[in-house]
């Protein structure tokens, strides 16, 4: 499995990475974007506060509520949703910028702002990334340390729904068990759009129920 994506395309693709909170979609795709030259990565928006270790700009850009709401009145978001309290969006234009030059660019969004990119973007490869059970969630959730008891509860209790939902709408699905062999399927997911191949890995079928 090669670990650069080939720059020979001539065009790029949205690509949709979602997942539940926690289970390390993040390092995933800044370890993709890190490897391929020619993938960016779409920074959100969101009006939560940073968490300790996040930086303004590079995994957020963090802004006020009421800059927010103008700029979803403006119409310069490709999606967005609000998540336990905060809102989080996509700027369109930067999304665009990239397509025009030929790059691809990563969206690491929840499935309800994967879906609103799906249908500004047909062709838009989904990826959804599993953790390898809720036993294993939980304890990502635990050890990160950014949320209270409570709201770490909603997010367990929302990742049931949120997976259920991605079946549906993803036609990848990626167990982060193994990180590095995580980071190859998404790769390799990336390279066989960019191709044209539609085949996608299968899913561990332990996750199935969750």
């Amino acid at each position: 499995m090669t670990n650069e994506i080939d720059r020979k395309q001539a065009r790029g693709k949205v690509i949709v990475v979602s997942g539940p909170s926690g289970v390390g979609k993040s390092t995933i795709v800044r370890e993709v974007c890190r490897r391929a030259d020619d993938v960016d990565l779409s920074v959100s928006l969101t009006t939560r506060k940073p968490g300790p270790d996040e930086q303004d700009g590079r995994d957020y850009r963090f802004i006020s509520e009421p800059e927010f709401r103008e700029r979803i009145e403006q119409g310069l978001l490709l999606e967005y949703a609000e998540v336990f309290g905060n809102l989080y969006g996509t700027p369109k234009d930067k999304v665009d910028e990239a397509l025009a030059a030929g790059r691809s660019v990563i969206l690491e969004i929840d499935v309800q702002g994967g879906r609103q990119a799906k249908a500004a973007y047909p062709d838009a490869v989904m990826i959804f990334i599993l953790p390898p059970d809720e036993k294993a969630l939980a304890e990502r959730l635990d050890r990160r340390g950014r949320d209270t008891a409570d709201v770490t509860e909603k997010r367990l209790d929302g990742a049931s729904n949120e997976i259920a939902a991605a079946w549906q709408s993803y036609d990848n699905m990626v167990i982060n068990e193994d990180l590095e062999h995580a980071i190859g399927e998404v790769i390799q997911i990336i390279e066989q759009a960019l191709r044209g191949e539609e085949t996608a890995p299968e899913p561990d079928e332990r996750i199935g129920d969750e």
